[in-house]
């Protein structure tokens, strides 16, 4: 008999987009060579605007969303991967092309998996996902661009969300002076808990930008875009980084070409979906020696499945503070 699951359901009409919770089975699912029973996901920007239908990030209908998860291999063709094995997924067009975690099933291919750090729980797994991942990855590009603590103050834009939150609690505990930027000036003493020493108004970098400002900051982990990532490459000091990541602000960068060949600033283009598996289990490793858990906890919130579509369009008008586990069940 063919095992039953439920699973949210993204399906497009003549009215628009439609979401339901939806029973089907494994002949629904796509190809892959690995089946996970899942446990939990997680919500993030892209999540968000997948749910509510804001941007096109989805490109097969009917789409299963969710573009993380973390389970249990149930049956496995790949040679990495047995069933018992814990394991999670980041990106790799899953929400997007590939039907996505928001299920209490997957399938998916055996490259695109790796295995569970024994550090995390599944929900801690969720609480980092796409964002938190992302976020080191972030770390390891200014390091590897010779950023360091003695370098001076590193800028974290969007910093009460979830790339942002989890990339505090990393630079501070690697040793930087964090400096953090956000519109939620409320969150100021949350964001101090995470290890943030000065906290700014995203005023001071939205508006119109500078070919060149006052050089203030070492690094920068932009989850922005826009405006405010082209103000902080121009107050980015001589030598310095900006790893970009996101584009909550926009896609657009009004930013001048003074910043690079004046003070050999470097943009890190940050990409989590398609990132090779080498570096995701760098990333992965990382986070499990550098991230502190009891501050992961204590900028995670859990909520069953059925929450997703409340929390979608709370997570694109920035009301999300850090990161949200989806227990699935």
């Amino acid at each position: 008999m063919t095992q039953r699951f439920g699973a949210f359901v993204l399906s497009k009409g003549e009215q628009g987009q439609s979401l339901a919770w939806t029973e089907i089975g494994e002949a629904d699912l796509m190809d892959g060579d690995v089946t996970v029973r899942v446990s939990h996901s997680t919500i993030n920007y892209k999540d968000g605007l997948a749910l509510t239908g804001k941007a096109p990030v989805v490109r097969r209908w009917p789409m299963i969303p969710g573009i993380d998860f973390a389970g249990q291999v149930t049956a496995s063709g790949h040679a990495s991967f047995k069933p018992g094995d814990d394991v999670i997924l980041n990106g790799w067009g899953l929400g997007e092309t590939h039907l996505g975690g928001y299920a209490q099933v997957a399938r998916v291919k055996g490259d695109w998996l790796i295995l569970k750090p024994a550090a995390f729980t599944p929900a801690q797994a969720m609480a980092i996902g796409t964002a938190g991942y992302t976020a080191m990855l972030c770390v390891v590009a200014l390091e590897n661009n010779g950023v360091t603590p003695a370098n001076g103050p590193v800028l974290v834009t969007g910093a009460a969300g979830g790339v942002g939150s989890v990339a505090i609690a990393l630079l501070a505990k690697l040793g930087f002076e964090v400096t953090a930027s956000t519109g939620r000036p409320e969150e100021a003493d949350y964001l101090k808990r995470l290890g943030a020493r000065e906290i700014i108004n995203r005023s001071e970098l939205d508006g119109k930008p500078r070919a060149l400002g006052k050089e203030r900051f070492a690094g920068v982990v932009d989850c922005v875009g826009s405006n405010t990532l082209a103000n902080a490459i121009s107050m980015t000091r001589y030598g310095g980084t900006v790893a970009a990541c996101g584009l909550a602000q926009g896609m657009d960068l009004p930013a001048s070409v003074a910043p690079f060949i004046l003070r050999g600033v470097t943009l890190a283009g940050i990409d989590s979906v398609m990132a090779p598996k080498a570096k995701r289990i760098e990333a992965w490793d990382r986070l499990a020696r550098d991230l502190d858990k009891g501050l992961l906890d204590a900028m995670t919130v859990t909520k069953p499945i059925s929450e997703a579509p409340k929390i979608a369009p709370e997570i694109l008008a920035g009301k999300v503070r850090g990161r949200v586990v989806l227990e699935i069940g």
